[in-house]
């Protein structure tokens, strides 16, 4: 599992395990959102295994599932509520990062865009899902 630190409250991860949870609530997040839809890849631990182990450990689990054909996802707000109105660190994670920095970046306002971009173009993230290079 790879974490990679977005700002001080907010993480990106590619695929986790179920066996990453209470690591990842060990290492104190407290919100873990979950960017894949169910049955994207063979093998893949589905929401509902993914919902039980974050309640075991004491994480909120959100499930918002897209793909390059539905990206954003039908409630940007909720999701923005997500991840900045979280008691603690949120961690976001899909098959590579990739759509959770993307989706981080489509719910940040047009003030806090620019910096927000900066950031992710840093971590060297394609940034292709919101129409920036």
């Amino acid at each position: 599992m790879k974490i990679v630190e977005v700002t001080s409250r907010v993480a990106v991860s590619e695929q986790v395990g179920i066996a990453d949870v209470p690591a990842i609530a060990a290492a104190g997040f407290k919100v873990l959102i979950n960017n894949r839809p169910d049955g994207e890849a063979p093998g893949q631990p589905t929401s509902a295994e993914f919902a039980a182990a974050a309640a075991e450990n004491g994480l909120q689990y959100v499930y918002y599932p897209v793909t390059g054909m539905n990206f954003p996802g039908p409630d940007l707000p909720g999701l923005a509520a997500a991840f900045d109105n979280a008691e603690g660190p949120v961690l976001a994670f899909c098959r590579s990062g990739t759509r959770s920095i993307n989706l981080w970046l489509a719910t940040r306002s047009a003030e806090d865009l620019p910096v927000a971009l900066q950031r992710a173009r840093s971590l060297g993230y394609d940034l292709s899902f919101i129409g920036q290079q």
